[in-house]
């Protein structure tokens, strides 16, 4: 097999298995909140839950690039991609930590709740990716 051919295959796993960390990550983390993320997006048009969900969904997504840049098989690249998960879990209970109200919040629309929840995500995400490297 080509070197462009390796890669492809390559690429093709590592990004078929982002894809399912991705979707495993949506479903855990929106079976975690209280609020229901998809209903208050779709159906409510809450502006809130959108970028709240969209920001853990970043932070997420950077960790998981990490764990991809960093590792060399795909058995270690889903062990961080473990990693990536309960490190985003870990930053919502933090963000709900010092904002009790938060998902009642996100569900009143309350945009500084959501923009919290988004940074507090992201960063975590670029922290964890930064901690992934050797």
């Amino acid at each position: 097999m080509s070197e462009l051919a390796a890669d492809l295959v390559s690429f093709f796993a590592y990004f078929a298995g982002a894809i399912a960390f991705s979707a495993a990550f949506c479903l855990i983390y929106t079976w975690l909140t209280p609020h229901r993320e998809f209903e208050l997006i779709v159906r409510e048009h809450n502006a809130s839950a959108a970028i709240a969900f969209g920001g853990s969904l970043i932070g997420f997504a950077i960790a998981l690039a990490g764990a991809i840049h960093n590792t060399e098989t795909l058995l270690e690249f889903a062990i961080w991609g473990l990693v990536a998960v309960v490190t985003q879990i870990v930053a919502y209970g933090l963000a709900r930590l010092t904002h009790p109200g938060l998902s009642h919040a996100i569900e009143q629309n309350a945009m500084a709740a959501a923009v919290w929840l988004a940074a507090v995500s992201i960063a975590v995400g670029a922290i964890s990716a930064a901690c992934m490297s050797p």
